[in-house]
């Protein structure tokens, strides 16, 4: 290697090191602030005198005795009850990932293995549909739900939730059966399985990764939803991150700035625990179009 070439790769690794860095910066630095700020009382982490309370923690200190306070997590999820808003939440997620793979495996299967034009037509659809904005959606189910009294609970929101995940479920499950060959549905048939049975035994083995992508995307669209829930749901029946918008109050009711941020940190260490334990798995499904027959 050239003296020259040797510049240009020191070059660009000093580069590619500092653009990470910068990137990782942005990223993550945010979440760590609201994570240290989570144990301040709101005195520190919104100090307008002085930025540096909130690193020093001089007013939980005077008010707490001790420099870090779990009054936030307390106020959150015993006063706040927000253990209510992260069990709906549960409930939400787990059920429209159940019914959106389900549905969307069965139909991205069947349409990728069909000969037939309306295929296209209907993923067609489906991107529209899928295209369209979440409060556009919203509106047309608000009318029925009030007309038969069924606003404010969550099977409701979960159908709109599926409704709305559908389309992405489908047209992403569909690519990954594009790229299994169809002689593996054959030879399983050939060997006297049905084509359902094919489908299960052969084929679902080799879409995991794929399907534990697409739920992975399916859990984000629930987890983080604040449009559907908002609307549809009560506030006995509240989700998380409406839950978290609520404790910022209104212009009428005043709100508590800490508890929301002890809220917001509770609700994002998951993710973060979810990505770790499924990292394989989606790289796997994100590079599935490399599988050959």
């Amino acid at each position: 290697m050239t003296p020259s070439s040797q510049k240009r790769s020191l070059g660009l690794v000093v580069f590619s090191t500092a653009f990470v860095a910068l990137w990782l910066a942005i990223a993550a630095v945010p979440f760590l602030w609201t994570l240290w700020g989570s144990f301040k009382v709101q005195g520190d982490f919104f100090s307008k005198s002085d930025w540096t309370y909130a690193i020093q923690g001089v007013r939980t200190l005077a008010e707490t005795g001790s420099s870090f306070t779990g009054q936030g997590y307390h106020g959150a999820w015993v006063e706040q009850e927000f253990w209510r808003a992260t069990l709906n939440t549960g409930i939400v997620v787990f059920f429209t990932v159940i019914i959106s793979l389900t549905l969307g495996t069965l139909g991205g299967y069947a349409l990728a293995r069909s000969g037939y034009k309306y295929a296209f037509w209907i993923l067609m659809a489906a991107l529209v549909f899928r295209a369209m904005p979440h409060i556009t959606l919203v509106s047309g189910y608000l009318l029925p739900f009030f007309e038969w009294n069924l606003w404010g609970h969550l099977p409701t929101t979960i159908i709109v939730l599926v409704a709305i995940n559908q389309p992405f479920t489908l047209w992403m499950l569909h690519s990954f059966f594009l790229n299994i060959p169809k002689d593996m549905d054959e030879s399983a048939m050939v060997d006297g399985c049905t084509r359902f049975q094919a489908f299960r035994h052969v084929i679902i083995p080799v879409m995991w990764p794929g399907v534990i992508t697409t739920g992975l995307f399916s859990f984000l669209l629930a987890y983080n939803d604040f449009a559907v829930t908002a609307m549809l749901l009560s506030q006995e029946n509240q989700t998380m991150v409406p839950k978290i918008a609520s404790f910022l109050g209104t212009t009428q009711v005043e709100g508590n700035v800490m508890f929301a941020v002890a809220a917001v940190v509770s609700a994002t260490a998951p993710l973060f625990a979810l990505v770790m334990v499924f990292q394989r798995q989606i790289v796997s499904g994100l590079t599935a179009g490399a599988v050959k027959g």
